[in-house]
């Protein structure tokens, strides 16, 4: 079996983040949903659970953190194109997201952008033109 990642994330309105989530590429999974969570997939091996704070707290004694206040975590998610990555971080935008609250990222053979989601979490979206990557000299 393949390994799979499942990111929890603490969301204070439920269905203005699963909306959030589907502009931005993702469905929902109903059979792992309900009113207090939501299984948004990405990709056979990538899924964002996101849960109420109430339902977060059951799998944590710490507190829910701010992440408009404190970085918890940066999550990036790959990208077919250099277009693909635009459009994902257009539709963040459009959807009560905000765009690149980071720099941009032009490498050449890789390019990036970021968003942040209505709770604050930060995405990453990276496009990596693996050929030219491979070329490149490896540090020692």
């Amino acid at each position: 079996m393949n390994r799979m990642i499942f990111v929890n994330l603490p969301v204070t309105d439920l269905p203005k983040s699963v909306t959030f989530y589907e502009a931005v590429g993702a469905r929902k999974n109903p059979q792992f949903s309900d009113d207090t969570a939501a299984c948004m997939v990405f990709s056979e091996s990538i899924h964002v659970m996101l849960l109420t704070h109430d339902k977060f707290r059951q799998f944590t004694p710490r507190p829910v953190a701010d992440a408009r206040a404190a970085s918890e975590v940066l999550i990036c998610l790959s990208s077919e194109s250099r277009d693909a990555v635009d459009e994902t971080v257009g539709a963040a935008a459009a959807s009560g997201g905000v765009a690149d609250p980071g720099p941009r990222q032009d490498h050449g053979f890789m390019y990036g952008r970021s968003f942040e989601d209505p709770d604050g979490h930060i995405w990453e979206v990276m496009w990596m033109d693996v050929a030219a990557m491979q070329r490149c000299p490896q540090p020692a």
